[in-house]
């Protein structure tokens, strides 16, 4: 038994458990934390502003690094603004152990300033949420806690902590991190099952899904195409990278527009959703993405994906590097290489890299254009990147085209949207800079976005951390207006443009203590940029680009 103060206790929990960084905004019910946070530092504490830029760094960090992290906000009004933020991370599967501190018990009873039940509000969003009652229950909590979040599919959970629990001191037995071994796979007689499907296609696909990445699994899903002779697409959610670029299987990724995906879809007889959400789209359409008559397996970590909106054949919950550990073998022992590899060949006219090409010779005539368009400063972007570039992308219609030419290798090399909504990009690239030490980081966000988490640059500033954020800046909300014109047949944009004043991001990040500069002519793009890169310091390159509608 250990006589321990809540607060300590609290703390060694944390490192027990794995946790190295705490983010954080502190207020009053945090105090008592905060006054024996100098004592681990083995934890190091990581101030963000504002409580959605806390959350989103965290989120960052457990992307990046596939570890625990901590984040703690302050009561009822933090984490309602942490809760964007929160609904991100739960769609990118983060493991964060968010915590917020909360009224004395019984003081609550009185309705104090700050005070409002804490559970409830963040229950939905989260795997498990609970409010300490007594110091003694602490390490039961944290490794109940940290269990949850860690245990497939990831996710975040929350933990309300009153002040006379964190001042409590109690004899507490403080317990031992407990692991799940996770690595299933599925049955042999589901693996025969899946392969014979797979061998009897003849016009096989594959939807690559963040759980590739997740998984580490690249390498294997790269051998199933091989071994098929299957199209790859990247799932319509741009999570992380899920398949290197350069197969010659990778075929570009799927968008979220439902015409389009069927129309993908519809050359192929057979759908194989490999660790990806099976087509989520964004805005309603009587037409579904999905074929009719095109048989679909399903194989994913998360349960709730599986057979949830659309019809699935084979539906397997199982660890997708596992599953394809197992299943690789029986298909190099009976798969026609020569007919995969013909099969290869045909898409060889209309894969990534072709598409890469025509797309580049679209850019180019672009290039004299002005103001800039966002197609020719996506080509220049991936141009200038730094050879172990980290792309964090929030730039939504700007960055339209960036998949074109963005090559991805790894599956670390790229973060993007995770559930639609905004504000991740500026405050997540700092969790993702001390989640992945020593590579430069690049955030291509559009400068509506960047309003959403724009405190995150005092800290990019204040950590020193190598990212270059580079601001898509239309002076408006693009993407509502194209809406506002294809759904409702009006261009009387109101609420949508960012003028009048404009909005100066050079002076805005040099308050922040960030290096900044504007480029307007396309031919300053690339210099720019690589300056920026070079500087391994934390700047801002707002760059003017065209609006869409004559501006």
């Amino acid at each position: 038994m250990t006589r321990i103060t809540g607060r300590r206790a609290f703390l060694q929990l944390l490192a027990d458990e794995g946790v190295t960084h705490l983010f954080g905004n502190p207020g009053t019910t945090e105090l008592a934390i905060m006054e024996v946070v100098p004592d681990f530092p083995q934890l190091k504490f990581v101030l963000g502003l504002q409580e959605s830029a806390v959350m989103a760094m965290a989120d960052g960090f457990c992307r990046a690094s596939g570890r625990l992290a901590a984040a703690n906000v302050h009561v009822m009004p933090g984490l309602g603004n942490a809760m964007g933020a929160l609904y991100n991370a739960k769609f990118s599967g983060s493991p964060v152990i968010l915590t917020a501190g909360q009224q004395e018990q019984g003081h609550g009873l009185l309705e104090p300033l700050l005070y409002e039940p804490l559970v409830p509000v963040a229950q939905p969003l989260v795997k498990w949420a609970v409010e300490a009652t007594r110091a003694a229950d602490l390490p039961r909590i944290l490794h109940r806690a940290a269990k949850i979040a860690l245990t497939p599919p990831t996710g975040p959970v929350f933990l309300s902590l009153p002040g006379d629990v964190l001042d409590e001191e109690v004899d507490v037995d403080m317990g031992r991190p407990v692991r799940l071994h996770t690595e299933t796979q599925p049955s042999s007689e589901a693996l025969k099952k899946i392969s014979d499907l797979l061998l009897a296609a003849k016009r096989p696909v594959i939807i690559a899904g963040q759980e590739l990445a997740q998984r580490d699994a690249f390498a294997e899903a790269a051998e199933l195409a091989e071994l098929l002779g299957a199209a790859v697409y990247q799932s319509s959610v741009p999570y992380s990278a899920q398949f290197p670029t350069a197969h010659p299987a990778f075929m570009g990724a799927l968008t979220r527009q439902q015409k389009q995906v069927r129309g993908a879809l519809e050359a192929h007889d057979l759908l194989l959703c490999l660790g990806a959400d099976l087509l989520r789209m964004s805005v309603y359409s009587p037409l579904e993405p999905l074929p009719g008559n095109l048989p679909v397996i399903h194989i994913s970590e998360r349960a709730h994906e599986l057979g949830k909106n659309y019809r699935t054949d084979l539906a397997i919950q199982a660890d997708v590097k596992a599953t394809l550990l197992s299943l690789l073998p029986l298909l190099r022992q009976r798969a026609d290489r020569a007919l995969a590899a013909g099969r290869l060949s045909e898409l060889k006219g209309k894969n990534w890299t072709a598409q890469r090409d025509k797309a580049r010779v679209d850019a180019m005539m672009a290039a004299e254009t002005s103001p800039i368009d966002p197609l020719y400063l996506m080509l220049r972007f991936t141009e200038s990147l730094p050879r172990d570039a980290v792309v964090v992308d929030e730039g939504l219609v700007s960055t339209y085209s960036l998949p074109k030419f963005l090559p991805l290798a790894g599956p670390k090399d790229y973060y993007g949207l995770a559930s639609g909504g905004l504000g991740f990009a500026v405050p997540g690239a700092v969790g993702i800079s001390m989640a992945l030490p020593g590579r430069p980081i690049a955030v291509m966000v559009g400068d509506g976005s960047a309003m959403y988490g724009i405190q995150g640059l005092w800290t990019a500033a204040h950590e020193r951390l190598p990212i270059t954020y580079i601001v898509a800046n239309n002076r408006g909300y693009r993407i509502i207006k194209e809406r506002l014109v294809a759904f409702r047949k009006t261009d009387r944009f109101t609420g949508m443009d960012l003028r009048d004043p404009d909005i100066d991001f050079v002076s805005l990040a040099a308050s922040f203590g960030l290096s900044a500069r504007r480029v307007t002519d396309p031919q300053d793009i690339a210099p720019a940029l690589r300056e920026a890169f070079a500087s391994g310091a934390p700047n801002v390159v707002d760059v003017r680009v065209a609006d869409g509608f004559g501006a």
